[in-house]
């Protein structure tokens, strides 16, 4: 009866319900018939098989309890069949998902390491141009002082993970030794004021990030006047953001539209306003506008964010 079950499975539902009821009521009658004579054989009753339909009844309902059985538990593998079907490709996506978000991490991290190290051979392009002056005009101490001070801070450049944040102190003492570097080649015209909130000496930003910034109001706030300049550096905490300010007090721009691009390459605003994408994504904003008082301005503002807050989020 099995083999018959088995082999009208596939079959229309109504063709398989006519020759399961078939089926039933043949194996119920054969059934009967095989009880009744063994009975009759074994005992001295005679004449029951006027009483016949009262062996067959049972025995048809014993029958459609073992078809409901099989069937019940056809549907109970046809079931767990579907589900680990469903749960394999809900894996298979999940995996996929994993594979793309794991490509997009991958792309995402290989930017931002290009826009990182795009910066060591523009500025080191810069100082080489400003070594060469200092040389050309004699100044052999300060190119000495110079060249000790590259070393220091190219040293810490190449030690420093271009994917890691820094926080705010650390991204300070890397100004400080860039604009050591500067200060040999300018000495008094060059003035430096920094000023932070000591709250968010810890907070977190990407490295290198202010020293472009720094690079172009020296080359076109300093280096083009006489009488040198000043250069404002600050870092505050306003409305659970950190603001990031570098100002000078130089000539400004005509219309920051026109922003400035150093060494004709544009690598230094557009680096940092991509490194903000990538990092931040809409999150973070780079504003540049004049001063009231005279120079140029610009402003980061990023989410501010601690290094144990990383550590706990990853």
């Amino acid at each position: 009866m099995r083999y018959v079950l088995k082999r009208c499975w596939d079959m229309p539902l109504v063709k398989r319900l006519a020759i399961v009821a078939f089926v039933v009521l043949g194996f119920a009658t054969l059934w009967s018939v095989m009880r009744l004579s063994l009975f009759l054989l074994l005992t001295e009753e005679s004449n029951l098989w006027g009483d016949f339909g009262g062996w067959l009844f049972p025995s048809i309902f014993i029958f459609l309890c073992w078809t409901a059985l099989y069937h019940g538990i056809k549907y109970y593998q046809l079931a767990q069949y579907e589900h680990a079907v469903l749960m394999k490709m809900a894996a298979d996506r999940n995996e996929q998902s994993m594979r793309l978000a794991q490509a997009e991490t991958a792309a995402r991290l290989a930017q931002l390491t290009m826009l990182r190290y795009q910066l060591n051979p523009h500025f080191l392009f810069n100082t080489l141009n400003a070594l060469q002056g200092l040389v050309a005009t004699g100044s052999k101490a300060r190119a000495g002082t110079m060249i000790s001070e590259l070393g220091h801070f190219l040293r810490y450049s190449l030690q420093s993970d271009p994917l890691q944040t820094v926080d705010v102190q650390q991204e300070i003492q890397a100004l400080e030794m860039y604009l050591s570097i500067e200060q040999a080649r300018f000495g008094e015209r060059l003035t430096v004021r920094v000023d932070v909130d000591p709250s968010i000496t810890e907070a977190q930003i990407p490295s290198m990030l202010l020293q472009p910034l720094v690079e172009n109001a020296i080359k076109y706030a300093v280096g083009p006047n006489e009488d040198g300049g000043t250069i404002e550096i600050s870092a505050t905490n306003k409305e659970n953001s950190l603001v990031l300010t570098v100002s000078d007090d130089g000539p400004g721009l005509a219309d920051t539209k026109d922003l400035p691009q150093p060494s004709g390459t544009g690598v230094g605003l557009r680096n940092i306003r991509e490194r903000l994408s990538s990092s931040y994504g809409d999150n973070a904003t780079m504003h540049i506008a004049n001063r009231g008082e005279g120079g140029l301005m610009v402003v980061i503002r990023l989410p501010l964010s601690y290094a144990y807050e990383r550590a706990k989020a990853s």
